[in-house]
């Protein structure tokens, strides 16, 4: 609530005080006058915490969620309004709550001087045949002839999920139909999608796959995820809230998770908002070229065992970036791994590389084959230094940095990132890594 929300309720609460204080003595004496409400007045104009309310990308038949907005009545007088509603009535693509009435027309809603309400906006949108993004518009109408704009940009897609779609829930992906020319709209995965085994699911440059709360796409044992973007039209994962804040928060989605022994070759794509970014189990085999993750609650990349090889990889905003464990074969070339966590404190490093990980019942390990950073930047803001490197005996650990700056090693100094708190992670003029890290493409 604002610093002007709270003196505007602290304002009605004395004057509700004030009220019964000096009234109670007066009632065996026939009470007090009543309150003088001017009802649907136009001489009385309201103030609103927005000019106009709007969603962006909203995706039919899913709606969004709830937007609010306070309507402040800062005049010297009381005002009922006979009625608040929507322009479009009961043919709307939105819907009200008017501070707690969901009626399609509230009535009889008092807002006294110096007094506010809320008013609740959920936009819901119809399946169209169109392509590309479409603008839905309506208004909230009050009775004193004030009315405020409502917006929304509504988009088509191509929907996976069953029945039930709670977290734990597996269905089978049609990848069928989706290499077959399903790629002219967005495509939106709720629950565990998989791709089967012995299938290849094939995306295209600009194609976009959006994930709603817990949902993850699956690629099965002996089964390929193949993406094939462009630096002009990357293939972007993320999370089917697009608006406001929800475009920068991480957690909105869980993972695409490669089964042991299934495989990848993913070129110009974008994973954001999400908990785990790219996890690989054992005997997994995954090629990345031009690849953003960011915006993970989780580690960006995590190999257990498998065989990677990363050129061109920029992580940021993710509370890890890169976690080799368990053994495995893993190549990073010009990585920019920038771990600025903005959502508490952290306990472990950008880069963690082991030959082993604790099980519950004793350890997993495996010979770690090549765990290389070669003309890397691993930098951040946790002090133990951005790289923690464990082994156990008995198991072969081969883990090389060369060329790599990184904090807390042997090549130390700060990038001279052009911005970390808006997320630039471009080299301003004169860093001392030059040369070093993601290659961005102008």
């Amino acid at each position: 609530m604002t610093a002007m929300e709270n003196r505007l309720r602290v304002k009605r609460v004395l004057r509700v005080l004030l009220v019964g204080l000096f009234a109670w003595p007066l009632l065996p004496m026939g009470g007090c006058a009543p309150e003088e409400w001017h009802d649907d007045s136009a001489s009385v104009r309201l103030t609103f915490s927005a000019d106009t309310l709007s969603f962006d990308t909203v995706f039919a038949a899913m709606g969004t969620a709830t937007r609010r907005l306070t309507v402040y009545n800062t005049t010297s007088d009381d005002l009922r309004l006979s009625s608040v509603t929507l322009g479009r009535g009961a043919e709307s693509r939105f819907r009200l709550n008017v501070d707690g009435d969901t009626a399609l027309v509230a009535r009889d809603v008092e807002i006294a001087s110096g007094d506010s309400i809320f008013i609740f906006v959920q936009a819901r949108i119809n399946p169209t045949s169109a392509l590309e993004p479409f603008i839905v518009t309506d208004s909230i109408l009050f009775s004193n002839g004030q009315a405020l704009p409502l917006t929304a940009w509504g988009r088509n897609a191509y929907y996976h999920r069953r029945a039930d779609t709670s977290a734990g829930v597996l269905y089978d992906i049609d990848v069928a139909a989706w290499n077959a020319g399903q790629h002219d709209r967005p495509h939106v995965i709720l629950g565990y999608g998989v791709v089967r085994e012995g299938q290849t699911l094939r995306l295209v440059a600009g194609e976009e796959v959006y994930f709603g709360p817990d949902a993850m796409l699956i690629v099965d044992s002996a089964a390929r995820l193949e993406v094939d973007g462009s630096a002009e039209r990357p293939v972007v994962f993320g999370s089917v809230r697009r608006d406001g804040w929800y475009s920068f928060l991480p957690g909105q989605w869980q993972m695409v998770w490669f089964y042991t022994a299934s495989s990848g070759s993913i070129s110009h794509a974008r994973f954001e908002n999400g908990t785990g970014g790219l996890r690989c189990y054992p005997e997994v085999d995954l090629a990345l070229n031009d690849v953003t993750v960011c915006q993970m609650s989780d580690a960006a990349v995590v190999g257990q065992n498998a065989r990677i090889v990363a050129d061109d990889l920029l992580v940021y905003g993710c509370k890890s970036a890169v976690v080799l464990i368990g053994g495995g074969d893993y190549t990073f070339r010009h990585a920019t791994l920038a771990d600025y966590w903005r959502y508490g404190g952290r306990d472990t490093a950008a880069v963690v590389v082991s030959n082993y990980y604790p099980l519950e019942n004793g350890v997993y390990a495996a010979d770690m084959v090549r765990a290389e950073f070669a003309d890397c930047i691993i930098y951040g803001n946790y002090s133990r230094g951005e790289a923690a490197v464990t082994a156990l005996e008995g198991y072969l650990m081969n883990s090389s940095f060369e060329g790599s700056l990184v904090r807390g090693g042997a090549w130390d100094e700060d990038p001279m990132f052009e911005d970390p708190s808006e997320d630039d992670y471009h080299l301003r003029e004169g860093s001392p890594a030059e040369g070093k890290g993601y290659r961005f493409q102008e």
